[in-house]
């Protein structure tokens, strides 16, 4: 039987926070779209019939001034093609890199307000999704 994860494992966002919180962070996210957007009763959006990839762009506009004010930037963004390595069944629409000056940062966003409203759309957006932390790196011609 397929797992899916919108949220975060009270496991996994516990090691999360014990990381340090001082450092720049990438943030890796992976995300496969509902067909449908799944928004609770009573949402100013339930109703719309709005597809999960709407809902997602909701989301964006709507995060995006906190995101931004946090100092995040997108490093990164893709539209999946294929998998290579990996289960053939996992399919993903999307994915990007996202990066904070620290986790601090991360912290600021997703306490703020008008984030936590703004989250809903991405809840409604999402049948699936991957959020994995990385410590920047550095750049070259090299594999290693």
């Amino acid at each position: 039987m397929a797992e899916f994860h919108i949220d975060p494992s009270a496991a996994n966002f516990a090691a999360f926070k014990n990381l340090p919180r001082d450092t720049p962070i990438n943030m890796l996210n992976l995300l496969q779209y509902r067909d449908t957007a799944a928004y609770p009763a009573g949402h100013e959006h339930a109703g719309k019939g709005w597809s999960g990839r709407e809902a997602y762009r909701e989301y964006g506009r709507t995060s995006a001034p906190i995101f931004a004010r946090v100092g995040g930037t997108i490093l990164w963004r893709g539209r999946f093609e294929t998998m290579v390595t990996g289960p053939e069944a996992k399919q993903w629409h999307d994915g990007f890199i996202a990066q904070y000056p620290d986790a601090n940062a991360f912290f600021a966003m997703i306490k703020d307000p008008e984030y936590q409203q703004a989250v809903v759309n991405r809840t409604a957006a999402l049948r699936d999704s991957r959020l994995m932390r990385f410590a920047p790196g550095e750049a070259g011609e090299g594999f290693a």
